[in-house]
């Protein structure tokens, strides 16, 4: 059994449904603009080694920009970028270009930033993004801590030189948060808005990005080129975009937004949101396979046993969702926010986005920190200071996490 297909083939065909970019329409109306805020500026990119911050380089790699500087801890995943990059007829790589494995929390950074600044432009994508990272209270701290507090610390080095555009990347699950992952970015906003009098500001909400690193999809090619078997949870519908548009949206987001902008993409309920399992089945079905439906992990375990070149077929296992923190259905904005539906074509904007005082985060930190730094720390304690800050999060917990799944 061979993987041979073309994946951006699939993922338009097959999850976004889309012949060409969604924001193609947005580039087309803006592309004026966009050439003069980028052309000939300076970049940093921090998390540029994942799918997101990737996609975002290779699309302001369309333009003729002056230097890139990439930031990453994925010291493999900056070494696949610049071959990707290098390898590629479509990129306009300016002659100052280099990367960093080096975490954007430490002190070495800071060097890195003023050495090669001043940044006129400046994203960062640095985050963890999984539900399952809300495992215990270690796995919380580190996830805050990334997502929230490192991301503070750099809000306070841009203040000492300024660019002209900085974005930060959010998450879907930051609107009316079910889980601990989504209400850590929810803070971040809140926390990013308190400074955006100071610096020019914008995140932007958006959805599943179709076969992301450490997604379900991309798990699936994973699991096939290993011959293990499939588990896919049932009726768990999301939005998707392909990686191109996450990398689009935030670089339409970063240089045409307002200080303040959160965006998100217009989708529709009813056309663009589909399950998981008809992503597995559709996935099947283009490897010219059939669905071995097996009523166990233990059963798929043992039929993957017996794959080999002449199998028709593939054992899946399909269950009912029930890990912690596990939204139902996907949302990018709340009935309390004002939305700008007219100034792009393809893209929302809410304009009202939640302001607080720097003081009132700096008290929030302080609670945080000295909640992590107590002997009698507990996730429910955790929740519990989180929805004093943030009111509309609802935590749902099953007390069981997606590390004890396939």
């Amino acid at each position: 059994m061979q993987l041979n297909f073309n994946l951006e083939s699939f993922i338009k065909n097959h999850v976004t449904f889309r012949k060409e970019s969604l924001l193609q329409p947005d580039f087309n109306k803006y592309q004026t603009t966009l050439n003069q805020r980028i052309n000939n500026k300076k970049v940093m990119v921090i998390g540029g080694a994942g799918t997101i911050g990737s996609s975002y380089i290779k699309a302001i790699l369309k333009f003729n920009i002056a230097k890139l500087v990439v930031i990453d801890i994925n010291e493999n995943g900056l070494t696949e970028l610049v071959r990707d990059l290098r390898s590629s007829p479509d990129y306009n790589i300016p002659a100052e270009f280099i990367t960093y494995p080096v975490n954007f929390g430490d002190n070495v950074f800071e060097k890195i930033f003023h050495h090669h600044g001043p940044f006129e432009i400046v994203a960062n994508f640095a985050a963890h993004k999984h539900v399952r990272s809300e495992k215990d209270i270690f796995s919380i701290e580190a996830m805050i801590e990334n997502n929230v507090l490192r991301a503070r610390k750099l809000l306070d080095l841009l203040l000492q030189s300024p660019p002209e555009h900085f974005f930060c990347v959010s998450t879907d699950k930051a609107a009316n948060p079910v889980n601990i992952m989504g209400a850590s970015k929810k803070l971040m906003e809140e926390m990013i808005m308190a400074y955006s009098d100071k610096l020019p500001i914008k995140t932007a909400r958006f959805a599943n990005v179709a076969f992301s690193n450490g997604s379900l999809p991309l798990g699936f090619l994973e699991r096939f080129n290993k011959q293990q078997p499939w588990s896919c949870p049932l009726g768990i519908r999301r939005f998707f975009v392909s990686p191109q548009e996450s990398g689009e949206l935030c670089l339409i987001a970063s240089i045409m937004g307002e200080s303040g902008d959160i965006f998100f993409p217009k989708l529709d309920e009813d056309t663009d949101m589909i399950p998981f399992d008809q992503i597995a089945l559709d996935l099947l079905k283009t490897l010219e396979l059939t669905a071995d439906i097996c009523q166990s992990e233990e059963q798929a375990k043992q039929k993957a046993l017996l794959l080999n070149a002449t199998s028709t077929s593939y054992p899946i296992y399909f269950f009912g969702s029930d890990t912690s923190g596990e939204k139902s259905f996907e949302e990018f904005y709340t009935e309390k926010e004002v939305l700008d539906n007219d100034s792009f074509i393809n893209l929302g904007v809410i304009k009202n986005s939640t302001k607080r005082d720097v003081k009132e985060i700096d008290e929030i930190f302080t609670n945080l920190k000295n909640l992590f730094n107590s002997k009698n720390i507990n996730k429910a304690a955790i929740v519990g200071i989180l929805k004093n800050y943030l009111p509309n999060f609802e935590h749902i917990e099953t007390g069981k996490g997606l590390d004890s799944k396939m």
